[in-house]
């Protein structure tokens, strides 16, 4: 005779099933958890060629929100270069209040009345993290901002790191911000992918582009400067030797 089976075993095998189906379940939510946060932490940029890290110290930091940013960073690469200046000395000859529609090009023909190139940059990442590693600040464009607004602000690139994927930048109030490659490069792009260097005449920038490099001593020439931009024509020629 066959005796039906034990009630009590019955219950305790459905009660294992219950619980290895959770713990599987468990298993697979802590590993989709896993996966996120890996993507949400990528890898280090592969950037060859270039330092680690790098990091311009000696860029002077101005402090200010005002007119975009664009009068303290200004100010930040003219002082690399040796002129004392400060944000406020430069309101006037940029027309503000009043001109922040203009202040990509007042800022450039502004540098060149001081005797200074001024020399666009590749639309590229590593282009930028180039120079800095050459020892130049570099001053971008950013569209920086929330959800609900966003809006231009003109920012110095003054430092890198390859391993956590950051760029530092003097930027407003701070005078070293971290933010993430993805993060500048979205922003960066969303703002026209505009960057710039502001050097003298005798100071090449890093792997410089020949033709580039005589648009802009023209431009420093028509901005009445003809000595200056004479002086960096004879510097690449000196380099092409």
């Amino acid at each position: 005779m066959i005796r039906a089976p034990n009630r009590r075993l019955i219950n305790r095998v459905k009660k294992l099933r219950i619980a290895s189906s959770i713990k599987t379940s468990f298993l697979v939510t802590a590993f989709a958890i896993g996966l996120s946060a890996c993507a949400s932490h990528p890898r280090p940029t592969s950037i060859p060629g270039l330092p680690e890290s790098v990091e311009l110290k000696g860029v002077p930091a101005f402090r200010g929100e005002t007119y975009l940013g664009g009068p303290a960073s200004l100010a930040s690469m003219l002082s690399q270069q040796g002129i004392v200046i400060t944000p406020g000395l430069l309101d006037k000859p940029l027309h503000l209040p009043g001109a922040e529609a203009d202040l990509e090009r007042n800022m450039q023909v502004l540098a060149r009345e001081y005797g200074m190139l001024v020399y666009p940059l590749e639309d590229q990442l590593p282009a930028l993290l180039a120079q800095v590693a050459a020892g130049y600040p570099v001053m971008a464009r950013l569209n920086l901002g929330s959800t609900f607004w966003s809006g231009p602000r003109y920012v110095v690139v003054v430092g890198y790191n390859k391993q956590s994927s950051k760029v530092l930048l003097r930027s407003g109030v701070s005078r070293r911000l971290p933010m993430d490659f993805s993060d500048f490069e979205s922003a960066w792009k969303s703002a026209g992918h505009w960057a710039v260097l502001v050097q003298r005449p005798t100071q090449l920038p890093a792997k410089v582009d020949a033709q580039r490099w005589q648009q802009a001593a023209n431009a420093t020439a028509q901005a009445g400067q003809e000595q200056a931009a004479a002086q960096a024509l004879k510097t690449l020629a000196s380099q092409a030797k």
